[in-house]
């Protein structure tokens, strides 16, 4: 790595745990500067503005969180029950679930509560093709052609439980008590719980609409009343 590339390495790692905390709006320059130890033109020398640091810094956060966990390699024999099962568990650990949060993780999850321009790239990037892999799975599970509708509202609803636990964490916490927490909500627990609650949901899908039109024709009913 030569010398401009570590310097501006040293922003974006110092600027990471900045905007995680503060976001895009508060954050300033300067005590980014200061805090990689630069002067203030090394903003626009090595990325032009504030609005392109923050981006290449949530690229990064992206980037980072990917090579830490990545994606298992899946042969044509694996069956599709593990897949989602190692998805979720890839999931889980990439947000650190109910546990610390580092900063990749934060920058992250603020995109996600209050996108800014940084988040189309990072669900073009990101998201998407994560999520383009879970309604493969979903696919595999079923046993008859899915509306879009109905694969897109089964993905939202798997990766949904995995963020719930990320964006819970505190509430949890004060519902929960801590032993019970340690034995139940582990990663592992939390893996198999989220894997088969959603394969059985999966599974009696048609259940699950003769009991949503039943509702649905209830309501009819009650209204024309």
């Amino acid at each position: 790595m030569n010398r401009d590339e570590s310097t501006k390495n040293r922003v974006l790692l110092a600027a990471g745990p900045i905007f995680a905390r503060k976001g895009f709006a508060q954050a300033t320059v300067r005590e980014i500067c200061d805090a990689a130890n630069v002067n203030l033109a090394s903003i626009n020398y090595y990325f032009g503005d504030k609005q392109r640091l923050y981006i290449e810094t949530v690229i990064l956060a992206r980037e980072q969180r990917a090579e830490q966990f990545p994606f298992p390699s899946w042969s044509d024999e694996t069956l599709p029950e593990v897949k989602l099962k190692e998805f979720v568990g890839l999931m889980l650990r990439r947000v650190v679930v109910m546990q610390t949060v580092p900063w990749q993780v934060g920058l992250l999850m603020r995109e996600i509560l209050k996108p800014t321009e940084a988040c189309q790239q990072l669900v073009e990037e990101y998201f998407r093709p994560i999520f383009e892999r879970l309604l493969r799975i979903v696919d595999e599970l079923v046993d008859r052609p899915l509306t879009t509708l109905q694969r897109t509202q089964i993905g939202f609803s798997i990766i949904g439980q995995c963020l719930h636990y990320r964006f819970s964490a505190g509430v949890i916490s004060m519902m929960v008590e801590e032993k019970r927490r340690q034995e139940y909500f582990d990663l592992e627990n939390l893996t198999n719980h989220i894997t088969e609650f959603s394969i059985a949901a999966i599974r009696n899908l048609h259940d699950i609409e003769a009991a949503q039109a039943e509702t649905t024709a209830v309501s009819a009913r009650e209204t024309d009343k």
